[in-house]
């Protein structure tokens, strides 16, 4: 994935994210990530004797700030295998040793050869989710366990990015994450509600065992004023009523 060069000074960048660390612990005091949620998932699944398989691994499976949380529970693994798509972003991984180019609709790899498959923001990518899970079902042991981490497709995020334009989307995603749009996949989002994941799910033969709405820190937490307004929806989110719009969701599937 490409990185071009912060869009605003390493100075301001840092006083901006300070200010909201602040306004996150005074709005939403103990505001738990989703990526902290799916890395305590992962590791209830983890042990010496798993064989694992991460899709879409990039340039690693967790975010640089768990970098040595991804590190020990790859220790903790009997073998992982990271597949992804991206040549260039597998060549640069320095945290998983073997690593495979391929696309999750053909794995290049024998049937129940694992026992944990897990996908970090990547379901939103499948463009045929039905015969992409079936291949997952495939390499799966039987009792073997899917974990994915992925956008709600009801979650303020990605109803406000499909209102955008795409030329203000590929501004945001530069301002606000330091990425090039370049570099971004085409989203689907054709099983990223719990109803639309648990009929791919039995489509493709996999029993849903947990679908569990989370939260993430704000999206605009480098514009102070939308941050502040965003804080206070995350905050209104926390009621059980409003579940249903969280903005990611984990899942838990396994394999008869």
């Amino acid at each position: 994935m490409a990185v071009v060069q912060q869009p605003m000074t390493g100075s301001i960048r840092a006083w901006l994210e300070k200010l909201y660390w602040v306004m996150e612990r005074r709005i939403v005091p103990g505001l738990k990530s989703s990526q902290d949620a799916y890395h305590d998932i992962l590791a209830h699944h983890v042990d010496a004797s798993t064989r694992w398989l991460d899709l879409g691994c990039g340039t690693s499976l967790l975010p640089a700030w768990r970098q040595d949380y991804e590190r020990q529970m790859i220790a903790r693994s009997r073998v992982l295998v990271g597949l992804d798509r991206s040549l260039p972003s597998l060549k640069i991984n320095r945290t998983i040793a073997l690593r495979a180019c391929g696309d999750i609709g053909k794995l290049p790899l024998p049937d129940r050869s694992f026992d944990l498959v897990t996908a970090n923001m990547v379901i939103e990518h499948l463009d045929d989710p039905v015969a992409q899970f079936q291949e997952i079902r495939r390499v799966l042991t039987p009792g073997g366990v899917f974990v994915c981490h992925t956008p709600n497709v009801r979650g303020y995020p990605v109803l406000a990015a499909q209102l955008l334009p795409n030329v203000i989307r590929g501004l945001l995603i530069r301002v606000l994450e330091g990425r090039h749009p370049q570099g971004v996949f085409k989203t689907y989002y054709r099983a990223n509600s719990p109803t639309a994941l648990r009929r791919v799910a039995a489509q493709s033969r996999l029993k849903v065992q947990d679908v569990q709405m989370t939260f993430t820190s704000a999206a605009l937490a480098m514009v102070p004023p939308l941050a502040l307004l965003e804080l206070l929806w995350i905050r209104a989110l926390r009621s059980s009523r409003l579940e249903a719009l969280r903005p990611t969701m984990i899942a838990t599937l396994s394999r008869d």
